[in-house]
């Protein structure tokens, strides 16, 4: 009997969600029933990422807001087409600038290695790289001020490739990879809370670079009207087979639109989700998730049978990082514009966790069902809120300052409402609503000598 209530809980929860949806849709309009669902197929991805590196492996990442913006900087520099101006005002210049940067790195590993007094080694390093960075300065300095001059107010930057924007989800996943294996490689050997304060600073660190260094996204300007891989919805009304069809349904063509807009949009973003879903439980399910299951388990055990944990680690960062890469930049695609402002850790660092200990760490499922229940009460808290507020408040008169008060701060409720399911959830089920399953056999720790080198 408890096997098959284990089986039928997802099935329920998945009908209750989409239960949920239709009565928005019902009740409020299909527009923004299906805006909510874009958002939360993306949100679903993103926590699919965070439950690869936390629930697979037990890594406290506290630095998903950075991931999420390198996807949305990819974005730009795959879909933005390139400036012609500013190339030729600064572009030679930047080139020279990354040419010195790259090759002072390389003489500072170099001579890590060659130098072997460790008298001479230390002077030798920083006599390179300060030579290095003042030769780099000297190239970037003057080109960034001739690209930002270039009609600040529209462009001001390099631009991109201009080539599809779907590819810059691939080039998301790769950036984030990227930046994921320098980080990994500098604080994965943290313990779990030190590692969480060094991934949250440095996500700070990377969303102020794109704040304040306009030449690479226009910073604090934006970036708009980025290119679609949908039609526009004036395109679509031009059409006389669409407004045919508007005719015949019965429907407003400028309501039509935008519904026929977001399900092409729900179809990409739906179609990714189920490619990584299903790349991630292969993964889960083989030795290597069993070996990683292992290691978040026992590291001292792992570590006993000759594994490299700290390589392992290195693996499972890089590989979450990638995943909530892409979905930052289908966020930016979804959206049409890159704001660095708009990236804050309350949305998303904190509410992506919440979204997966809700769901179920350790289980893909559960990450994908946080993600759906979490961001649905977040956009409907903000509408609710006022509507509860004020039945709760109308025995009191209508100037009552209490009154006011509290129908002014409803529009805040959901981070209170956030808190309190965390408690609730937490108290309830700790596992989550979609707890992991453990295999048959017992414990993942027992079967790590299944992975094959």
């Amino acid at each position: 009997m408890r096997g098959n209530i284990t089986m039928g809980r997802p099935f329920w929860l998945a009908l209750a969600m989409a239960t949920a949806l239709g009565a928005v849709g019902v009740l409020q309009s299909w527009n923004v029933a299906l805006a909510i669902l874009n958002l939360q197929l993306i949100s679903a991805v993103m926590a699919l990422g965070v439950n690869i590196q936390w629930g697979y492996a037990g890594l406290f990442n506290f630095g998903i807001m950075g991931f999420t913006a390198l996807g949305g900087l990819a974005a730009v520099l795959v879909a933005m087409p390139p400036v012609a101006e500013a190339w030729a005002a600064g572009g030679r210049g930047m080139a020279m600038a990354a040419i010195t940067m790259t090759g002072t790195a390389a003489a500072v590993w170099a001579l890590q290695r060659l130098i072997r007094i460790k008298a001479l080694r230390g002077p030798a390093v920083v006599l390179v790289f300060v030579v290095g960075l003042a030769l780099t300065r000297s190239f970037y300095g003057p080109s960034v001020a001739a690209i930002e001059a270039v009609d600040s107010s529209v462009t001001g930057f390099l631009g991109g490739l201009g080539l599809p924007i779907t590819l810059s989800w691939l080039a998301g996943g790769a950036l984030a990879a990227a930046v994921a294996w320098v980080i990994g490689r500098i604080t994965l050997g943290l313990q779990s809370d030190y590692l969480a304060i060094a991934t949250l600073g440095i996500s700070a660190v990377l969303v102020a670079v794109l704040k304040n260094e306009d030449w690479l996204a226009r910073g604090v300007k934006n970036v708009t009207t980025l290119p679609r891989p949908v039609p526009y919805e004036q395109d679509l009304q031009g059409q006389g087979w669409f407004m045919d069809l508007a005719a015949r349904v019965g429907m407003d063509p400028f309501l039509l639109s935008g519904i026929v807009v977001k399900a092409l949009y729900a179809l990409l973003l739906g179609s990714v989700l189920l490619a990584l879903f299903w790349l991630s439980h292969r993964a889960l399910h083989s030795p290597w998730g069993r070996m990683m299951r292992a290691i978040r388990d026992n590291r001292d055990a792992a570590e006993a049978m000759g594994k490299d944990v700290t390589r392992r680690h290195l693996q499972v960062f890089i590989l979450g990082s990638t995943v909530v890469g892409i979905a930052g930049a289908m966020l930016v695609t979804l959206n049409g514009q890159f704001t660095p402002a708009a990236y804050n850790p309350f949305r998303y660092t904190f509410l992506v966790w919440v979204m997966v200990i809700v769901g179920g760490s350790g289980n893909n499922g559960g990450a994908i069902l946080g993600g759906f229940l979490i961001w649905f009460l977040w956009v409907q808290a903000e509408v609710g809120g006022p509507w509860l507020m004020a039945m709760v408040t109308s025995g009191l008169q209508e100037d009552s300052p209490l009154r006011q008060h509290l129908l002014n701060v409803a529009p805040h409720m959901r981070q209170l409402l956030m808190g309190v399911l965390l408690l609730v959830v937490l108290r309830l089920s700790p596992q989550g609503l979609l707890p992991e399953q453990r295999g048959k056999h017992g414990l993942a720790q027992q079967q790590i000598t299944t992975e094959h080198s």
